[in-house]
This record gives C-alpha cells, structure tokens and sequence, in this order.
C-alpha cells in the first residue's frame, strides 16, 4: 500500500465538492483522515471567490502515475474545467503532495495552508518519516 497525502482547493460550491470528493477516494481507496477546512485567498488571479483548502490522507494499491491520473479523472467528473487561466476558479483541485512520506509537491514549500495540513497529517500518521 502507498501512503498518499493529497492537498485539496475548490472555490465553485466548495463544500459540496470537497465532501464529494472525500466520499469518491473513501469509496475507491481507503480513506484514512482529513484536516480541518482553511479559507484561503486567491494567488496569482484575485478577481473569485476565496478557496477553501484541506488536506486528504489516503492509501491506496495504485502506484503514483496511476493515482495521479486517477485523481486527474476524478477532478472531471466533479466538473473542473481546464482554461489558460492555470489561476482561475475550480470546482476541484487534488494534488498528490506527500507520496509514502516524502513531499513531492513544490507548492508545500510556497504555501503555508498547503504545509501546515500536510504537517498535521504527517504528524498524526503512522511509521511516516517526513524527508523533505
């Protein structure tokens, strides 16, 4: 089993698409916690509603290239629309950040909503060294 925590923002009906997205890994994978919600600012394109943010801690049999695209499906059947604006509005955004304890998102690094819910997993897991 690999130990996945994955970083999650949605500013489009956030609530709802969140706790659907909760329930879709819960339902495919085995689901093991979630950190509180954080509201969050817009970066790089200030004109949309806030996000909201947390974290998932998930394990799962895939290896990462095949989590990953299974997380990019999941984000398309929850209505994320992919435009030039890498910034705009989303109903979802899921990203691997932490894969069997190391940290493979950059933007762990950048964002401190994004470290911070990390950390808190990382802390309350089991057998995970942090290597950053």
């Amino acid at each position: 089993m690999n130990q996945v925590i994955i970083g999650v923002g949605s500013n489009i009906s956030p609530y709802a698409h969140i706790d659907e997205a909760r329930r879709m890994l819960a339902r495919d994978h085995r689901f093991e916690k979630t950190t509180l919600l954080t509201r969050t600012k817009p970066i790089g394109y200030a004109n949309q509603p806030d996000f909201i943010n947390c974290a998932f801690l998930v394990n799962t049999s895939l290896e990462r290239p095949e989590f990953r695209h299974y997380l990019k499906t999941l984000e398309n059947r929850l209505g994320r629309k992919r435009t030039s604006n890498k910034n705009g509005p989303r109903t979802i955004d899921l990203d691997i950040a932490a894969w069997n304890g190391k940290i493979v998102d950059k933007n762990y690094y950048d964002r401190s909503f994004l470290r911070n819910a990390v950390d808190k997993l990382m802390e309350q897991s089991t057998g995970v060294d942090i290597c950053r």
